[in-house]
């Protein structure tokens, strides 16, 4: 009888043995069960508790201070080919703020995908329970690329594979992925982390409808986040851009080169929108931000 390491790789879609043995056991349950979750009728259920919960009590926390340019743009993607939102990333509430307003505010169909670090969501029970929580198990595929924990690089490959099957192809797919790899913790909100070629990569080879998108206004501490809704917070602002035309890069070599160039570019129609942000909220134009490419 075949072990679960054989098993895992006799199905279409699941990593080699190679990348799957790397993970621990905790890792190894915890992502077996996100990918369970995100598939067929389980990922329907959470899909519907997404639109009808999650996002009913983001709109509650949030909608005196809730401001939303654009989302045109976002309406006017094709709801029959996957849309990939690529956006800064200054707080943990970022992309749950921005699905909570797609499923509040559209009509389109809308199956949500957000690729997250596996430490602590993959690693740690407690993990599991905040993607259930927070993300109604939508926090998929894992990435494990922590410095001290090389060998579990190994597992990336497949989660690569896996966002650009799920940026490939499927009706009313959405697909939330900050450019920056990280939170930015500069006290400017209009500063920009350096691009990382990954997304660039995914995007060479999967061609989907981007969208930029600017968040700014978000606080870390959920508590004095929510109570700011009624004690008057700092405004949230969601800019969502043009859909991104692409086309010039995909001329050009499949290399690193190409996939870092095609970020930056992801990263300064972030910066636009920064800068409308500015003018707008800020008080006064200024030198439009730009990616820190130190």
């Amino acid at each position: 009888m075949a072990g679960p390491a054989q098993e895992i790789t006799t199905l279409p879609g699941r990593p080699l043995r190679d990348e799957y043995e790397v993970l621990g056991p905790t890792e190894r349950a915890g992502f077996r069960l996100a990918r369970a979750m995100n598939r067929g009728r389980w990922k329907r259920f959470w899909t519907f508790c997404q639109r009808h919960i999650g996002s009913l009590w983001i709109h509650l926390a949030t909608y005196n201070l809730m401001n939303v340019r654009g989302l045109e743009n976002f309406e006017r993607t094709a709801a029959d080919r996957p849309v990939l939102l690529v956006a800064n990333h200054r707080s943990f509430f970022d992309m749950y703020t921005v699905s909570s307003v797609i499923f509040r505010r559209t009509k389109r169909p809308i199956e949500l995908y957000f690729p997250v670090r596996g430490k602590f969501f993959y690693d740690n029970p407690a993990g599991w329970l905040v993607n259930l929580v927070m993300g109604w198990w939508a926090m998929y595929p894992p990435f494990f690329r922590e410095a001290k924990e090389a060998k579990k690089r190994a597992f990336d490959k497949f989660s690569v594979r896996e966002l650009v099957r799920l940026c490939s192809e499927g009706e009313g797919r959405v697909i939330g992925f900050h450019p920056e790899g990280m939170r930015n913790l500069d006290q400017d909100p209009y500063t920009l982390l350096r691009a990382q070629p990954g997304i660039g990569k995914v995007i060479y080879e999967a061609r989907p409808q981007v969208v930029p998108v600017f968040i700014t206004g978000l606080i870390n501490d959920l508590p004095k986040q929510i109570m700011g809704n009624w004690t008057g917070g700092e405004k949230v602002r969601i800019w969502f851009g043009d859909p991104v035309d692409l086309s010039r890069f995909y001329e050009m070599r499949d290399s690193l080169r190409t996939h870092k160039e095609l970020s930056d570019h992801l990263m300064d129609r972030i910066a636009q929108l920064a800068e409308k942000d500015r003018v707008e909220f800020g008080g006064g134009e200024k030198e439009a931000p730009a990616a820190d490419r130190r």
